[in-house]
Formats: C-alpha cells, sequence, structure tokens
C-alpha cells in the first residue's frame, strides 16, 4: 500500500488528523489495534476547551456538539464550609463544552466514513521502518491475519502512550519526564442527574473529590484513592457516602445518588516525551505527553497538537516546505508544558497526602485563588483553553530579536 500520511491510532488525535489532511487535499491512512467499537466505547474525558471547540466546528464537526453539547461559564471550588464560582466568561471571555470524548469520536467516525477514509481496525504487529530516511514504511498484520506494508511521506503516531509509535524513536535521540503520583481516581458513571450546574471541584481533608457530568441525566464523579485501590473495596454504598462528605452534601446542598453503570481506578501520572519528531515521524496527543486528569487538558492537549501538525504535514508532503514541520516539535510543547504545569498546579493544590502543613498550604491557595481576580483569571485563563498555537508569536519574536542583536 502507499498513501501520504500513515496514521498510527484510530482515536480523536489520529481521525481528527485524518480529517483535517483530507480537507487539505492529502491522503492518509489509518492504522488502529482495537476494533472500532471498542474505540468508540471508551469513557475517556468529558471537558472541551473553547479552542478545541472552535476548531472543531471549522472543520465541519460541530453540529452535534452544538445541539447535545452543553457549555459551561466555569467552575466551583470547594473546601469545608465553602464554595465559590469562578466564571470563566466575565474572567477571560471564554466557557468550556460538556461533551464525552465517546461523543467526538462518533462524529469523527461519522466524517470519516462520509470522506471514505481508509481505516484498517484490530491490525497486529505493527513496525515503524527507516522513519529517518524521507520514505519511512509500516509493516502490520491486519484482522485476516494477512502480512502488510504501507510505504508513505511522513508517518503520525496518534497511538498512546503504550503504542509503537513513541518507542520507534531512540532513546539516543530523545528525552523523556515523568511523575507518578501518590493517588488515583476511583472514577463512576451513574445514571442520575447531575446534582450541580457546572463541576465541583472539592479539597477535603478524607481526599479530593470531583462532580462531574455527561449529560442531563448521566453524572461522571471522581474520589481521590490510593494507588492500588481495589475496586471490591468499595461498594455502591460507600462510594456515594464518600463522595457526599466531600463534596459538601447537606451543607446548602444535596448530592442526588444513583445507580452506577461504570466504575475504574484511574492512575495519575505526567509525560513529556522530546522531541515530538524523528526523521519523518511526528507524535502527536497521549503518545508524546500524559497529563493527570485534574486539569481537563488531555484530550484538548491531542486536539492542539494536530491542529499544528496537519499543516506542517500538509507543507511537508504536498508543497515539499520542510519549514512548518521543522517548527513542530518545539512549538508544540510550549504548549506542553504550560499545560503540564497547570494539570500539575490543580493537582497538587486539591489532592491531600496527611501532611498537615501542606493541608493548610492548599487551603491559602484555593483562598488566593476565589479571593483574588488575579489568581481566578490565572486558573481561568489557564482552564478555558490557551491559544492552539500558544508561545509561538512571542517566540518567533524573540528569535529574530536575538538574530538582530547577534548581527550588530
Amino acid at each position: 500500500m502507499r498513501t501520504q500520511v500513515a496514521i498510527i491510532g484510530a482515536g480523536p488525535a489520529g481521525l481528527l488528523l485524518s480529517h483535517l489532511l483530507a480537507g487539505a487535499g492529502v491522503v492518509s491512512v489509518v492504522l488502529e489495534a482495537r476494533s472500532r467499537g471498542y474505540v468508540e466505547s471508551r469513557i475517556r474525558a468529558g471537558i472541551l476547551e473553547d479552542s478545541t471547540v472552535r476548531l472543531l466546528e471549522s472543520a465541519g464537526l460541530g453540529d452535534r456538539l452544538k445541539a447535545e453539547g452543553d457549555p459551561h461559564r466555569g467552575i466551583y471550588l470547594n473546601w469545608p464550609g465553602e464554595r465559590h464560582h469562578l466564571d470563566f466568561v466575565d474572567l477571560v471571555g471564554r466557557n468550556v463544552w460538556i461533551y464525552g470524548q465517546t461523543e467526538v469520536q462518533k462524529d469523527l467516525g461519522r466524517a470519516r466514513d462520509a470522506d471514505g477514509q481508509e481505516i484498517h481496525y484490530e491490525v497486529a504487529d505493527v513496525r515503524l521502518n527507516a522513519c529517518e530516511s524521507d520514505r519511512p514504511y509500516v509493516t502490520f498484520t491486519d484482522r485476516d491475519g494477512r502480512p502488510q506494508r504501507l510505504d508513505a511521506d511522513a508517518v503520525a503516531g496518534c497511538d498512546g502512550s503504550f503504542g509503537p509509535s513513541r518507542a520507534a524513536i531512540p532513546d539516543s535521540a530523545k528525552r523523556t519526564w515523568s511523575r507518578t503520583y501518590p493517588h488515583s481516581w476511583l472514577g463512576i458513571l451513574a445514571d442520575v442527574p447531575p446534582s450541580t450546574d457546572e463541576l465541583i471541584y472539592a479539597w477535603h481533608p478524607d481526599g479530593f473529590a470531583l462532580h462531574s457530568m455527561r449529560s442531563a441525566t448521566v453524572s461522571r464523579l471522581y474520589l481521590q484513592v490510593p494507588n492500588g485501590t481495589d475496586l471490591s473495596d468499595w461498594p455502591d454504598r460507600r462510594i456515594w457516602d464518600a463522595l457526599a462528605t466531600r463534596l459538601g452534601h447537606g451543607d446548602g446542598w444535596t448530592l442526588n445518588p444513583g445507580p452506577i453503570t461504570d466504575r475504574s481506578v484511574l492512575p495519575m501520572r505526567s509525560l513529556v516525551t522530546a522531541p515530538m519528531r524523528h526523521g519523518r515521524l511526528f507524535l502527536a496527543g497521549d503518545s508524546a505527553h500524559i497529563v493527570p486528569p485534574t486539569g481537563a487538558k488531555g484530550l484538548n492537549l491531542a486536539v492542539a497538537d494536530v491542529a499544528l501538525l496537519a499543516p506542517a504535514l500538509t507543507a511537508l508532503v504536498k508543497d515539499r516546505n520542510p519549514g512548518p514541520a521543522d517548527d513542530y516539535s518545539d512549538t508544540a510543547l510550549r504548549r506542553v508544558w504550560r499545560c503540564t504545569h497547570f494539570s500539575w498546579w490543580m493537582t497538587t493544590m486539591l489532592h491531600t497526602g496527611g501532611d498537615e502543613f501542606d493541608a493548610q498550604l492548599q487551603l491559602s491557595q484555593l483562598r488566593w485563588v476565589a479571593g483574588s481576580t488575579a489568581g481566578a483569571t490565572g486558573l481561568a485563563e489557564n482552564y478555558a483553553g490557551l491559544p492552539i498555537g500558544f508561545g509561538a508569536e512571542r517566540a518567533g519574536r524573540a528569535r529574530a530579536q536575538f538574530g538582530a542583536r547577534g548581527r550588530q
């Protein structure tokens, strides 16, 4: 097989990349290890930044989002005896949308079906070859057990942190920074209308809690739990009691329990790999970086990567202009590190560790964010979403100024 761009991974990053490339007249083939049903049913993120929504709209993917999604002006910050609303629209002029990743995935799948996108699901033994050359190729076994080879002008690794793309970059050519947090999230889906109009982020001595939602009839809630937690130790009654305590049930507000339809324990870690390019291999989304879910950045970072990568690949394979591809990794990483820091900041501000000194520092920080316009604006600016090319213009000016000084 022959294509212009081979895309590894048919999650939101891979399908959105194929969609944007097709709009620019670039042909791609997508390879995915899982079945389509599995990919479309994965319970993942549910908060879309303003810049993500604008990109999806501009790509013709926003109709169902705008019809069925739920715009939120902000969030609540909660700790025992206090609840404060941060209005992002008032603070920074942008809101966020509640629209599950499963729905984004379905929208992308339908759009790619309509365009006749070639996608190979349930492939195995995926190997990336000759990425340092201008003729990379991918070998794999299709779902019928037949060996295949896909030649391309470039390869995009959108296959997550455990896929073959990041592993294809030699250790000598990359650097990875990582942090494993000392706690996890116990997440549930419940068939009960949300007990709040907007998300509640709660600090409590027993641990963090989050009240989110997926629709007008489905709630998504989380509890901080120790790493290695066994779900069998958390029957429904214990989950709802802990949520009620941590979220402030009875303190002028009521948490409504309901049937739990899904539960899982989510480990929390940060990871960044640089560069996000090796020869003709380009990484996007979780294959290059992981953030804890506290800042709602995972899916949005993947979309931002792809928004930069699509024009870079178009220029490279269609116009034979390597400039945007050469800049891709540095530009993407500026936003990645900003969002990594924000996710770390939210996580360390809200999760307890049993240290009384740290607890007082956290409460002091929460009071500052809730009571200071500057503090609230900083949180709102990062949570509602930075520009797709965050930092690129300033970096360009800095390079120009440095070059001018060097010539003097």
